[in-house]
Formats: structure tokens, sequence, C-alpha cells
């Protein structure tokens, strides 16, 4: 699926296998505010940089992955994220 950044950046999600999936989503650890609610992400940086190297189709080198400004990389980490997790959903209707 291809998609475009607010930045006008052009990217298409590779169809990942189970074993990709479940290597991203074992490596989100949420951090909690004691009400419960999410505060925030552990290890927040190796984690977008491991959705995007799994996630994305085509070039995920250093070089390339440098080039993405901070909001290009969070944009495209939920955008990775949200398949993920509509794919999971849509598997058990």
């Amino acid at each position: 699926m291809e998609f475009k950044l607010k930045s006008g950046r052009k990217l298409k999600l590779k169809d990942v296998t189970l074993d990709e999936r479940d290597a991203m989503l074992d490596g989100v650890e949420y951090e909690y505010l004691e009400s419960g609610e999410v505060k925030g992400i552990k290890t927040m940086h190796s984690t977008i940089t491991k959705f995007l190297r799994l996630g994305l189709d085509g070039d995920t080198s250093d070089e390339f992955l440098k080039g993405f400004t901070f909001e290009e990389r969070t944009e495209t980490f939920l955008k990775i994220q949200s398949g993920i997790l509509m794919g999971e959903e849509n598997a058990s209707d």
C-alpha cells in the first residue's frame, strides 16, 4: 500500500510476514501513568527504526532513514502500526 506523508514524501508499506508483524508488535513496550493511561513508548527511537526497516517496501538503509525528519519517522511508524493492528481486527471477522 502506498501513502503520502504530510511532508509530501511518498512511501510504500511492505506486506509483512507473520513473523515480522510479531517482531514489531513484541518490540513495543508502553509506559503508563498512575491513572493507567499510556504515557509513551519505551526505547521509542529503536522501536520506530525497527518498524521502518521491517514495514517499508524498498530502501531502508541507514542513509535513507537518516533523511527522515522526526515527524516523518513518527507519522510512518503510526501508519505501519495502524496497518498491522487493523489487519489483526480484520482477521477475526
